[in-house]
C-alpha cells in the first residue's frame, strides 16, 4: 500500500503540472482576440477546459482505467454543454447533432486507421522481415538510433501512425519486447518529427496544403526535426541499448513472407493513392464520407485470399480507439474562438499545446487567421504532441502494443528528452531561418474586385475598420 500510495503521489506531481500548464495555455487562447469567455469561468478558466483538463489528469493518473475516465469525462463534457452553454452549432440536443454531424468523418477515419493498422502491424511482425532487420542495423547503441532514424524517413512518405506502428513492431521483435518506454516515446516523436516536414505524412501538414500552403514553405521544418531528432535520440538509444541490446543470436535462418510483405506495401499504397485522390479531387466529397478509413479496411479484406489478418486483435484495438476518440470528441467541443497574434512565441507555445490539445482545430484557426512562418506551426502542431502518449494519434496506437506506455508520469519521467529536444530543435530553425511570417494566403483580389465595381453598394466602414481599400471581415459579404 506503502508503494501504491507513492506511486500514485509520483504521478500526481508529473501529471498535475503538466495538465495545468495546458489549462492556462489553452485558457489563453480561448480569450485571445476579444478578452471575453463565452463559458462560464473559475479565476479565468472556462469551465469547460476544467472538465477537459480533470479528464487529462484522471487519465494520468489512473492509466489502468484510461478507457472508464475518458468515457465518463465525454459524458460529463457532453452533458454539461447540452444543459448550459450549447455548441457552435447550436444549444442542446439538436446542437450537439449538428456538431457531431460535422465530426463522424474524422472520427470514422481514426476508428478506421487505428484498427486497420494494429491489423497491418501485425501482417507485417508475421511477414520474417523486422527478424531481418538487426542483421541490417549496426552494433550497440547506433542500432537502436539508426531505426529511430528509419522511422523518421519512413513518416515523410507514409502516415506517421504507420511509421509509428512499423517501428513499435520492429523494436518488439528486435528488442525481444523489452522496450523501454523512453525508447516508446522517442519512437512516437521520430514518427511524428518525420511527418512535419511533408504535406503526406501528417495530417495537419495535409491541412495546410489543402488550404493553400506549399509544400516548400513546410518543408523547412525539417531543420527543427532533424535537430530534434539528434537531441533525444541519442539519449533514447543509449537508454533502450543499456535496458535491452539488439538480439543477434539467431538459431536458424528466418523466411521472409513476401506475400504478408506485399500486402503491406498494397494497403499503405491504397491509403496514400486513395488520401491524394480524394483530397485534390474530391475535397467536398471528403467531408461527408471516410474515404480513407473505408480505403485500409477495402485492402485488408481484398488480400483476405493470400493472408487473413489476425482478426483476435480486434478487440483490444478498437477498445483502445474508443479512448482516442472519446478525447478527440471532448477536444472537439473546447471553446476555442481565436488564437494569440501569429509569432514565434505563440508558435511555440501551440506545441505545448498540441500535447493534451487536439491539433487539428489549433491547426484550422492558425490557417484562418494567417500570418505564421509556416515551417514553423508544421513543427509545433506536428512535435509537440509527442510530449504524452495520448498527444498524437502515434502515441495512442504504439501505447495500444505496449499498453505499459499509458502513463503520464512514466512517460514524462523517462522520456524527458522530447520536450528538450522539441525546445532545442524550435530554436535551431529560429536560429538558422529565422521567423519569417506569411501573409493569408487565401486570395482576397476578388473581393477587392466586387468593391470597385460596384462602388454604390459598398457598405460604410466600420468601427473596426477605416483603412481605405482594406480586405472585409471574416464572414462578410465579399470574403473569401
Amino acid at each position: 500500500m506503502i508503494v501504491l500510495h507513492r506511486m500514485i503521489a509520483s504521478l500526481a506531481r508529473v501529471g498535475r503540472p503538466l495538465a495545468l500548464m495546458g489549462l492556462l495555455l489553452a485558457a489563453s487562447v480561448a480569450q485571445a482576440g476579444d478578452g471575453v469567455v463565452a463559458s462560464p469561468a473559475l479565476f479565468g478558466i472556462p469551465v469547460d477546459f476544467i472538465l477537459f483538463g480533470a479528464t487529462l489528469l484522471g487519465v494520468a493518473l489512473f492509466h489502468h482505467y484510461v478507457l472508464q475516465v475518458a468515457l465518463t469525462g465525454l459524458v460529463t463534457i457532453t452533458t454539461y454543454k447540452i444543459l448550459f452553454t450549447g455548441f457552435k452549432t447550436g444549444a442542446g440536443i439538436a446542437g450537439f447533432g449538428v456538431h457531431m454531424a460535422h465530426e463522424w468523418v474524422l472520427l470514422a477515419n481514426l476508428l478506421g486507421l487505428l484498427v486497420g493498422f494494429a491489423l497491418l502491424a501485425r501482417h507485417f511482425e508475421d511477414s520474417g522481415v523486422p527478424e531481418v532487420l538487426p542483421r541490417l542495423l549496426p552494433e550497440g547503441w547506433l542500432g537502436p538510433f539508426m531505426l529511430l532514424v528509419i522511422i523518421f524517413v519512413l513518416s515523410g512518405f507514409l502516415d506517421n501512425i504507420a511509421a509509428a506502428l512499423i517501428g513499435a513492431t520492429v523494436a518488439a521483435s528486435v528488442f525481444r519486447r523489452k522496450v523501454h518506454i523512453g525508447y516508446l516515446a522517442a519512437i512516437v516523436a521520430a514518427s511524428n518529427g518525420g511527418g512535419a516536414g511533408s504535406v503526406v505524412g501528417d495530417t495537419t501538414t495535409t491541412m495546410m496544403w489543402l488550404d493553400g500552403v506549399s509544400p516548400l514553405d513546410v518543408v523547412e521544418a525539417y531543420v527543427a526535426a532533424a535537430v530534434a531528432l539528434v537531441v533525444f535520440g541519442i539519449p533514447a538509444a543509449l537508454l533502450q541499448h543499456k535496458h535491452m541490446a539488439i538480439s543477434r543470436d539467431f538459431q536458424a535462418a528466418h523466411h521472409i513472407d513476401w506475400a504478408r510483405v506485399g500486402i503491406v506495401v498494397f494497403i499503405l499504397v491504397a491509403a496514400i493513392i486513395t488520401n491524394v485522390t480524394v483530397n485534390l479531387k474530391f475535397a467536398t466529397a471528403a467531408e461527408h464520407f471516410p474515404f480513407l478509413g473505408a480505403a485500409i479496411w477495402v485492402a485488408l479484406l481484398v488480400a483476405i485470399p493470400l493472408r487473413k489478418p489476425e482478426w483476435s486483435l480486434v478487440p483490444g484495438a478498437f477498445k483502445g480507439s474508443v479512448f482516442l476518440l472519446s478525447l478527440v470528441t471532448c477536444a472537439s467541443m473546447m471553446p476555442v474562438e481565436s488564437l494569440p497574434p501569429a509569432s514565434w512565441p505563440s508558435a511555440l507555445a501551440l506545441g505545448f499545446i498540441s500535447a493534451v490539445f487536439d491539433n487539428i482545430p489549433l491547426t484550422a484557426l492558425a490557417l484562418k487567421q494567417g500570418g505564421y512562418d509556416w515551417g514553423f506551426l508544421a513543427y509545433a502542431v506536428g512535435f509537440g504532441g509527442s510530449m504524452l502518449w495520448f498527444g498524437s494519434s502515434a502515441g495512442v496506437a504504439v501505447a495500444n502494443l505496449f499498453p505499459e506506455a499509458k502513463s503520464v508520469g512514466q512517460w514524462l519521467r523517462h522520456g524527458w528528452f522530447i520536450p528538450i529536444g522539441y525546445v532545442v530543435g524550435f530554436f535551431a530553425l529560429l536560429a538558422i531561418l529565422g521567423w519569417h511570417p506569411h501573409e493569408k494566403h487565401k486570395d482576397v483580389a476578388p473581393a477587392a474586385q466586387v468593391q470597385q465595381a460596384a462602388p454604390a453598394v459598398t457598405p460604410a466602414p466600420s468601427a473596426r475598420d477605416t483603412t481605405p481599400g482594406s480586405a472585409p471581415d471574416v464572414g462578410a459579404a465579399g470574403y473569401k
